[in-house]
């Protein structure tokens, strides 16, 4: 039986990585004596024909074509490989980092990128091996003859290791090499500064509203040199966990981080005007009203950008803080022993800062701003949300609500008594440097204009509960007896049975009770809860001049209609009126000025007044101005009111004017008081004898260190002086 060979199996040339002993692939040409006589011809022929076509397309197209180094001869025994030689430095992927990029590139590519043998190579291979004699075995080498070893053609190199071509077209797809503009092509360049950037502003935008304040008057430089310890905890939470869980946190983390800075920026608006921060139980409704004031004050155009505006703003701080603290947190993980070190030092750092009480600029360094804003959230909401039983409470208390009408106010008996409001007459007005020069003259001109005309006055302070603006809280605490800080109080109150001042007036039937109420514009049905017979707002006080911003009618017009309406009526009942004048309100320009009582008219002469007066937007660039224009507002209001005593009052007539609250911080500079001015004025005496043991101060200027009342005392206190048992 013929001996069978077994199949030929080529030697396996793949380097095996764990083995340190074995050399790479042989690559290059067999040596022609090892091979035998005709391979080594069809070596030649391939040979020639590779030198003839790379002259034609270049050597790496001919390589292509040709293969590199496939012959191998058939034995039986492998043969041995070649030690290998020293890689040159220049060729080596390994010593350029951008190179390396451009070797370890997809391996299946097209073209000249190609790390498989192409149909092309295995083609001509092929065709050459059929070509030769199928009789001409190939001999086997000698015993006495060394293992053949292959020879390595230092002109070619294997597609592992691709020969750099001059030919730019030639160069792999992304290929780094040095040219015009560098190492880095344009637009790696413009994307590395777009992703640098984009970065940069993502952590600005995070660090500001870890650190933005609530107030405008504490947005400093050195609100920001700080360490905030709520980012190094989130950094420190975002590190440890895995990745899933680590991209939701970030989600979550920058939407609410986004809700805080809502919070914060809508805190300055309120602390602008109200002097307090914003109340998330309890000033939801306080939206509409300033929606509508800025819609009185600047049109229905600058009311619809206003609130587009607003909307805008909330939308874009929620999604950017989120997508910013997701890439931030990418940005980390990518990096997480620079992080974790980074956030290791600024703990550190922070724990150090409050052990030694740290300070620049009179600022902690290290801040807990938004730890400590969301505290302080949260104890307004259990408060705002337990505020209804409290004020449920206090309002079930009444000392009067027991007493016979015959024993009520029985010291006013026959007396018209008004009970006047001037809009943000606060104590900045008499007391600020500013102001105190030219507003004391005018009340001091008004007390004595006053005495010259047979009338007395008495004068203190009264603590309001709100300032800036909430007119209507004020009014309801000064005349219900309870202190209204809120809306929901305000609410409370209107809709129980609680009797107010007014109220307590039309129990005893001796006074018919009028409101004269130019702020009032709509539908106001609390004004039934407050005891008022009838009621003039803006539309039926006979006035068909212009607005001034907010003001739909002057102080003097307002009080010549309550005399043409009510007070100069002939054969009347004793009047209790409710009277509020309005010049004085926010935004304080243009201001109407005095004018002849006799040329009112029907207030047309006022669209002159308005013309001459001062542009609102002009006058808000400047708080200077502000503060200036407040102050001819309110001594507008003053002279409107002390004319009108002197022109038509008589000796029944008592009148009760006060401020309801202080004007918006923008005019009292940093005042924190709440104190507005009050004054009782009487021509009979024996009014004024009623109130003797108060020590209020005389004339209408209180004194600097006069009494001090909450204004939600004013209603027992005046109930008990002029009633039976009211002394004098």
């Amino acid at each position: 039986m013929p001996h069978l060979k077994p199949p030929h199996r080529l030697p396996d040339t793949t380097p095996d990585p764990g083995r340190a002993d074995q050399p790479p692939a042989p690559t290059g040409t067999p040596d022609p004596e090892a091979t035998g006589p005709a391979t080594a011809a069809r070596g030649k022929d391939d040979g020639a024909a590779g030198e003839t076509e790379a002259a034609a397309t270049g050597p790496d197209e001919a390589r292509r074509r040709t293969g590199s180094g496939t012959g191998t001869p058939e034995t039986d025994e492998a043969p041995e490989p070649p030690t290998p030689e020293p890689a040159d430095p220049a060729a080596d992927p390994a010593a350029d980092p951008v190179a390396d990029l451009a070797v370890t590139a997809p391996t299946v590519t097209d073209g000249a990128d190609r790390t498989e043998p192409d149909a092309t190579a295995d083609t001509a291979t092929a065709t050459a091996t059929e070509s030769a004699p199928e009789s001409a075995p190939a001999p086997a080498p000698a015993p006495d003859d060394p293992e053949p070893e292959p020879a390595v053609d230092d002109s070619e190199s294997s597609v592992d290791d691709p020969e750099p071509s001059a030919d730019p077209a030639s160069a792999p797809v992304g290929d780094p090499r040095p040219g015009r503009f560098g190492r880095w092509r344009p637009g790696a360049r413009a994307a590395r500064y777009v992703t640098v950037g984009t970065t940069v502003l993502a952590a600005a935008l995070v660090l500001f509203a870890l650190l933005v304040p609530n107030r405008l008057d504490r947005l400093d430089v050195q609100s920001f040199l700080r360490i905030p310890a709520e980012g190094v905890l989130v950094a420190g939470l975002l590190l440890a966990l895995p990745p899933r869980a680590r991209r939701v946190t970030a989600l979550v983390t920058g939407v609410l981080l986004g809700l805080l800075t809502v919070v914060k920026l809508v805190d300055m608006g309120f602390y602008s005007v109200l002097a307090r921060p914003f109340d998330l139980v309890l000033d939801w409704s306080l939206l509409g009203g300033a929606t509508e004031w800025v819609r009185e004050s600047f049109g229905r155009t600058g009311e619809i950008a206003a609130v587009i505006g607003v909307v805008v703003l909330l939308v874009a701080v929620l999604v950017l803080t989120a997508l910013a603290v997701v890439r931030l947190s990418d940005l980390m993980v990518g990096h997480r022993p620079t992080a974790a070190r980074t956030t290791l030092v600024l703990g550190t750092a922070w724990i150090t800062c409050v052990t030694l009480g740290v300070q620049f600029g009179g600022v902690p360094i290290a801040s807990k701003l938004d730890a400590d804003l969301v505290g302080n959230r949260v104890e307004q909401v259990r408060a705002g949300l337990a505020d209804g039983r409290v004020f449920d409470r206090q309002a079930a208390v009444d000392a009067f609500a027991d007493t016979p009408p015959d024993q009520l106010l029985t010291g006013l008996r026959g007396k018209d008594v008004l009970f006047t409001f001037i809009e943000s007459y606060g104590r900045t007005a008499i007391d600020d440097p500013a102001m105190a020069s030219d507003v004391g003259a005018v009340l001091k001109k008004g007390t004595a204009d006053l005495e010259t005309a047979g009338f007395g006055s008495r004068s203190a302070w009264l603590r309001s509960p709100v300032t800036g603006a909430g007119s209507w809280l004020a009014h309801s605490t000064f005349l219900s007896g309870l202190w209204i800080k809120n809306q929901q109080r305000y609410r409370s109150l209107t809709t129980s049975d609680r009797a107010t001042l007014t109220s307590y007036f039309r129990k005893t039937g001796a006074w018919r009770t009028v409101g004269i109420v130019p702020g009032v514009r709509r539908a106001w049905p609390e004004g039934k809860f407050f005891g008022l017979d009838h009621i003039y707002d803006s539309e039926h006080l006979g006035y068909q001049g212009p607005y001034f911003s907010w003001t739909p009618v002057p102080d003097q017009f307002s009080l010549e209609a309550f005399e043409r309406l009510e007070h100069g009526r002939k054969d009347r009942d004793p009047i209790m009126a409710e009277i509020i004048l309005a010049s004085s309100h926010n935004p304080w320009a243009p201001v109407a000025h005095m004018i002849d009582w006799d040329d009112l008219g029907d207030g047309s002469v006022f669209e002159q007044i308005k013309k001459e007066g001062k542009d609102p937007k002009e006058v808000w660039k400047n708080p200077e101005s502000v503060r200036t224009e407040y102050k001819n507002a309110i001594e507008y209001s003053l002279h409107s009111l002390t004319e009108w005593v002197q022109r038509y009052g008589d000796d029944d007539t008592v009148l009760v004017f006060l401020g309801d609250h202080q004007p918006v911080p923008t005019v009292t500079a940093g005042s924190t008081s709440r104190d507005v001015p009050i004054t009782v004025v009487a021509h009979d005496p024996k009014v004024l004898d009623k109130i003797a043991d108060w020590g209020w101060a005389d004339g209408l200027k209180p004194a600097d260190d006069g009494p001090q009342w909450g204004m939600d005392t004013f209603r027992d206190r005046f109930m008990t002086a002029f009633g039976p048992g009211g002394t004098g």
